[in-house]
């Protein structure tokens, strides 16, 4: 429907239509999959700059987890822009890049990565087959011997079972790549990124360089990256991304290397860089994700070297993103966005683009048996999640853990409809957004901005319905007779402020 405009009075106060009960402006949650349930409203500015504000500081923002709405509207602010903080970008085909950071780190970002906002991050491997603790199943049991791990394997498995046995276990039977492919697309994400090796080493495609270890050899006996490729981009819109562990922990020839203080370089030579190269040609991921540098630095992977090809020679060299962790020191400081750290979420702006992979599941990267309801973030948690980052320049990269057999859990696959529900309404809010001058409210707590500044538009999302009707805004600067303002519903009835 086309929204209805009303003028506002100064300063920054927003009359908010009634809010109805059942079978009026808003009938049911929107988690129930309802997309009348949520809301956005708009004004629009005809002339006046913008005053400057500060931007979003970490005191001014409430404690996490304070909010649990069961309503997540977004309000949407259209009016003249200061010039966005993080343009996209587009990348320079032409440009020749040589392997040093000082060249690599001067690629600009391809477009449409800051423009998605929202990924999948898809962890599933043999340590999907113990499905217990964490995906560290391996390190925990093995290396480390904490107690849980141990006695777990104590009670359920032969005392003569090593983790290798696990993988005839990782059958991935019930595995369907376009019944993945459609959930992924009903949840309004923008690209996916599947851990096509992990630190455990086991590859889900059949690898040259990881002999009997892979899915085609073991397990499955299937090309697992081959199938979510092809239905990726074949069923849906999706960027297609694959997560890549750099190290393994118990290959011997990274052991030996690592004894020497990475003077030898057998295993990146013999095998990391030899998949690198392989997973490139034969997959043409978009989305690099490096991972797990085991303490070596980036000379011993010669990750420079590598990254110089990919965006010089490649067959994805003008479209693909690669993250920051190429090495010992490289996190949040080289590469193309950063992630900084395992669920990075600064709250404020960055003057890089970055990304916040974080976990539906709150303890786990992949599929626990052991989890409980109360582990996993609510639809409203994770929508907060997504709100938060975009305001300040960030992408969300929300991740899953399927099954041993290849199903994603039902926990899982709710989570990601509810999120598609809530964009249908308010992606307008989110995808292809820039950040405004201030990323979140002043006088408002959680209220967050983004901007369109071709279309002369901001939005304010926020996150818990004000209980008077109205909502004060402190950032934005109107003008009487000058500022337009409308409201927007799904639910075919809009009113003036």
């Amino acid at each position: 429907m086309q929204p209805s405009w009303g003028y506002c009075e100064c300063p920054g106060e927003w009359r908010l239509p009634p809010r109805r009960g059942k079978g009026g402006l808003f009938p049911s949650p929107a988690w129930s999959g309802d997309s009348g349930a949520a809301y956005s409203a708009a004004i629009k500015r005809k002339d006046s700059p913008c005053e400057a504000a500060p931007a979003c500081k970490e005191d001014s923002r409430p404690a996490r987890g304070d909010m649990r709405p069961r309503e997540l509207p977004g309000l949407a602010l259209p009016l003249l822009l200061l010039p966005p903080l993080l343009p996209p970008c587009p990348a320079r085909s032409a440009a020749r890049f040589d392997p040093t950071w000082e060249s690599l780190d001067a690629r600009q970002l391809p477009a449409w990565f800051d423009q998605a906002k929202f990924g999948i991050f898809i962890h599933w491997g043999v340590f999907s087959v113990p499905s217990f603790g964490s995906e560290w199943f391996w390190w925990y049991w093995q290396k480390e011997k904490i107690l849980k791990y141990v006695e777990f394997m104590k009670d359920n498995y032969p005392p003569s079972f090593k983790y290798e046995d696990f993988g005839p276990l990782f059958t991935a039977k019930f595995f369907n790549a376009n019944q993945w492919a459609d959930i992924f697309q009903a949840s309004g994400a923008k690209y996916i990124v599947l851990t096509s090796k992990h630190h455990e080493g086991f590859t889900l495609w059949g690898s040259e360089y990881s002999w009997n270890w892979n899915a085609i050899d073991e397990g499955p006996k299937r090309d697992i990256v081959k199938e979510l490729e092809v239905a990726i981009r074949n069923r849906t819109d999706l960027r297609f991304g694959l997560y890549y562990s750099l190290f393994e922990w118990f290959h011997p020839l990274f052991l030996e290397d690592e004894s020497s203080s990475f003077h030898k370089r057998q295993f990146p030579v013999s095998k990391t860089l030899p998949e690198l190269y392989e997973l490139v040609n034969a997959y043409q991921p978009e989305i690099l994700w490096s991972d797990g540098d085991g303490g070596a630095p980036d000379q011993y992977w010669n990750s420079t070297g590598f990254l110089a090809w990919l965006y010089n020679e490649s067959p994805v060299r003008d479209t693909v993103v690669t993250n920051d962790r190429w090495g010992a020191g490289s996190i949040c400081k080289h590469g193309g966005f950063y992630t900084c750290s395992d669920r990075y979420n600064p709250g404020h702006l960055l003057p890089h683009k970055w990304e916040n992979c974080m976990t539906i599941d709150k303890l786990s990267w992949g599929y626990r048996r052991d989890a409980g309801i109360s582990d996993y973030l609510t639809i409203e948690e994770l929508v907060k999640q997504l709100v938060e980052t975009v305001s300040c320049g960030g992408n969300l990269l929300m991740n899953i853990g399927p099954t041993l057999d290849g199903t994603i859990s039902v926990v899982f696959e709710e989570r990601l409809r509810q999120m598609g529900s809530w964009l249908r309404v308010n992606g307008e809010a989110i995808y292809e957004t820039h950040t405004w001058r201030s990323q979140n409210d002043t006088v408002t707590p959680d209220v967050w901005y983004t901007s369109k500044p071709k279309e002369k538009l901001v939005y304010a999302l926020f996150l818990k319905w004000p209980t008077s009707g109205q909502l004060f805004l402190g950032q934005p600067k109107t003008i009487l007779g000058a500022t337009q303002g409308a409201c927007t519903l799904s639910a075919s009835t809009c009113s003036h402020f």
